[in-house]
């Protein structure tokens, strides 16, 4: 509505694009351009079962009317694909993830600190930390610094300490959210991850041991979504 009040945009114009809102249907996919005027962040895209094609179009369509895009759990094929449409795009090949950013030179909020428990889980704590970035948050970062080894957790207790919420990433038995929680006195997001031998079940004995802990403060969510930690640490921070 700026825009047609400074002449820089004609009220046809204007009117095409609010004829997107609330969704913009491409058949097989229904976009929510909306979204960021509902929740302050446009939607993310799971590129997990999507063709390449599906989701190059799909990003072609959020990067016309949002500042902010993240994919995410895709490969370097289908981002060469995406690039190909949208040439701001880049990809954080261990996170998995495309992202683009037009507002990357604002100030961001500090507060956010993102561990993993192994080298391992780096996946899904990147998947988080870039998640919170692009939210607009300052992240500080701190890996492989799991409990059979926990000299390695308490050195980053000042850092800890500065932050607001933690993100805390592990598989094997999942104990880190916990003696995390134990030491601070802030919110600890648990992720689960995958990663561990046959009795971890691909996640679900972390899950179980996080779900069950004995820390107040700690919040868990499913197995290997750095995603939904990295929006929640986000949505903490601002308050």
């Amino acid at each position: 509505m700026q825009r047609v009040k400074s002449g820089e945009v004609a009220i046809e114009q204007a009117v095409a694009q609010l004829r997107l809102l609330p969704y913009q249907d491409l058949g097989f996919a229904k976009i929510d351009h909306h979204r960021a005027l509902r929740r302050g962040f446009p939607e993310v895209v799971l590129g997990q079962g999507k063709t390449a094609a599906q989701i190059a179009a799909i990003v072609e369509q959020l990067a016309a009317n949002a500042d902010k895009i993240l994919v995410t759990r895709v490969d370097p094929e289908c981002f060469a694909l995406v690039r190909e449409r949208v040439p701001q795009a880049s990809y954080q090949p261990i996170a998995r993830a495309i992202s683009i950013d037009r507002a990357k030179d604002a100030p961001r909020r500090p507060g956010v600190m993102v561990l993993s428990g192994g080298t391992a889980d780096l996946p899904v704590a990147e998947e988080a930390a870039i998640t919170a970035e692009l939210m607009g948050n300052e992240v500080d970062r701190a890996y492989d610094v799991g409990i059979s080894g926990v000299h390695r957790l308490l050195d980053q207790l000042p850092r800890l300490r500065q932050a607001k919420v933690v993100v805390a990433v592990a598989g094997m038995e999942g104990a880190l959210p916990s003696i995390v929680s134990g030491l601070i006195a802030v919110p600890v997001i648990a992720v689960p991850t995958s990663t561990g031998y046959g009795a971890s079940f691909s996640g679900l004995a972390p899950l179980l041991a996080m779900l069950n802990t004995c820390s107040p403060g700690v919040a868990v969510v499913n197995i290997d979504n750095g995603f939904g930690a990295g929006y929640i640490a986000a949505l903490i921070n601002q308050g």
